[in-house]
């Protein structure tokens, strides 16, 4: 029993909605794959079967790469499509980036205002015209479009916060950055940064957010109406461990895997330079990275300079990231020691607790508190080496694998569940329209 309820069990609970019609605003959506792709491909394939008309504003696939995705070309901006599960997709225009901050902001601020445009020129009949408009963050443009075009169609306004914004403004550097003394503007502009943001929270006739920990944030500065809609997962959840306790890992090396988003967030390096240290203490430990991110090449980079046993490798097809856990002791989630993490949940940590093998957690407060309390695995301060390389050194050095509990799988299977997850925001959306 794996706790996750039969497909279609949804819609025979749930009597249809109707006269609900949706717009969502995202600056990411199928084809391409991601974890905000993942959540609503999950969501609107259990919108649109509840009755709920949903229409999308999405620019070309072109993430992450920056150009637009080989074969897209039927998604060219202008262009109007049904999706895989019968939703209206409306291509907005994008703008080229590289891996630069700039240059990617100013993508998302070009598909934010294509969005307002080719909103209004689509959807104003009555027949399509939407009654609740959703912004989903990231990215944060998105949001500000909603909230135009929200006002355009007198609907209500749903602001989806999967992360901590507007508070990951100032650790990450998004407007500040290693210039902030040579351009003071940017500290002035990163403060107006987040009293917009927070405004436009309080004014929203509901924000959803991904934790109750940031639920509770949310709520101290004033908005309204506050509800929590988890991320879920599409690994298939497991009945029991991966791994039986006692399994001998001799006469192997102790094997670490890191499969996932290769960027400043992740705080990486702290995975390449433990394991250079337990190598360095003579202890036999293998560890993979791989993903697509900014940080790729300076962690390759640092693993040859390190000697480390590490391999930086490419993102690999969805269908052998099981295999690739299944060749893994342990499995990193790891977050860097910004304040805002505290208050987040990453939808990596429900892949692997799903998948039964045990987790390295790099991470603070509700992930780590999630960790702990569901046995899934051991927790180290974030950007901790010494913990890191004292933690992967101790199960090197008994030659056992460590285990994680069942329990962390069954709570996956009860609380991030795709079903119930739809359910919960159906239900939302239900009472904003009545």
């Amino acid at each position: 029993m794996t706790g996750r309820a039969p497909r279609g069990a949804l819609h025979a609970r749930r009597k249809p909605s109707s006269g609900h019609r949706v717009l969502l605003v995202t600056h990411h959506y199928a084809p391409e794959t991601g974890a905000p792709q993942r959540r609503w491909g999950a969501l609107v394939a259990r919108f649109v079967p509840a009755g709920i008309d949903v229409s999308v504003l999405t620019p070309p696939p072109h993430y992450p790469s920056g150009i637009l995705a080989p074969g897209a070309e039927a998604h060219l901006p202008g262009t109007v499509s049904r999706g895989a599960h019968g939703e209206r997709i409306i291509r907005v225009r994008y703008r080229e980036h590289t891996t630069s901050l700039v240059s990617r902001t100013l993508d998302h601020l070009v598909a934010a205002l294509s969005s307002i445009h080719l909103g209004w020129r689509r959807l104003r009949r009555r027949t399509v015209r939407p009654t609740v408009v959703i912004g989903t963050v990231p990215g944060i443009p998105s949001m500000f479009a909603a909230w135009a075009l929200a006002r355009i169609f007198r609907a209500a306004l749903v602001v989806e916060m999967r992360d901590a914004w507007p508070d990951l403004i100032r650790p990450s550097g998004i407007m500040t950055g290693s210039l902030a003394q040579r351009r003071p503007g940017r500290a002035f502009a990163t403060t107006l940064a987040h009293r917009v943001i927070t405004r436009l929270q309080s004014r929203a006739d509901l924000v959803v957010t991904t934790t109750e920990t940031f639920a509770d944030v949310v709520r101290s500065r004033g908005a309204r109406n506050v509800a929590v809609v988890r991320n879920g997962t599409a690994f298939p959840v497991v009945s029991q461990p991966a791994v039986a306790p006692g399994t001998d890992l001799a006469p192997r090396p102790f094997r670490v895997v890191y499969a996932g988003t290769l960027g400043r967030s992740q705080g990486l390096e702290v995975v390449v330079r433990a394991a250079a240290v337990v190598e360095s203490r003579g202890l036999p430990i293998e560890v993979r990275i791989v993903g697509a991110g900014n940080d790729a090449t300076q962690l390759a980079a640092l693993a040859r300079s390190l000697g480390a046993p590490v391999s930086i490798g490419p993102p690999i097809p969805h269908a052998e990231i099981e295999a690739l856990y299944g060749w893994a002791d342990t499995l990193v989630v790891s977050l860097r020691d910004w304040e805002p993490f505290q208050w987040t949940v990453p939808s990596k940590l429900y892949e692997v607790m799903a998948s039964g093998h045990h987790v390295t957690a790099c991470v603070a407060g509700e992930s780590a508190e999630l960790v702990l309390s569901l046995e899934a695995g051991d927790v180290v301060p974030p950007g901790d080496v010494e913990a890191l390389a004292n933690l992967w050194a101790g199960y090197a050095t008994s030659g056992v694998a460590p285990v994680a509990s069942h329990a962390a799988s069954a709570w996956v299977a009860a609380h991030a569940n795709d079903d119930v997850l739809a359910e919960t925001y159906l239900a939302l959306l239900d009472g904003l329209t009545r």
